[in-house]
């Protein structure tokens, strides 16, 4: 097995584990904000972990795959902004 394969299967494994890792602060008591917020930030870094190993195995997909990161890194972002302006006491959402 040569370096690049090793490296591939080690983003693979380690993105699978973030994924794993964020999942298990739901169980607990802390606020519904703090889950969300490692819940999002575990599943963004486990799914670019994913997509680097997958750009090592397949690197001439590297277009599709870079637009992949980039489309985590915002989307993820942003949707942690808006769900925290929506749960906000001052927003105009509370009916």
């Amino acid at each position: 097995m040569d370096l690049i394969s090793v490296l591939s299967y080690l983003c693979i494994g380690g993105g699978l584990v973030f994924w794993f890792w964020g999942t298990f602060p739901l169980l607990g008591k802390r606020s519904v904000l703090f889950k969300l917020h490692t819940l999002s930030v575990a599943d963004t870094l486990g799914s670019m972990a994913i997509v680097v190993g997958l750009l090592l195995r397949i690197p001439n997909e590297w277009p599709l795959l870079l637009l992949a990161i980039i489309s985590l890194a915002l989307w993820n972002t942003v949707l942690g902004y808006v769900l925290a302006y929506c749960s906000s006491p001052g927003s105009e959402n509370d009916g």
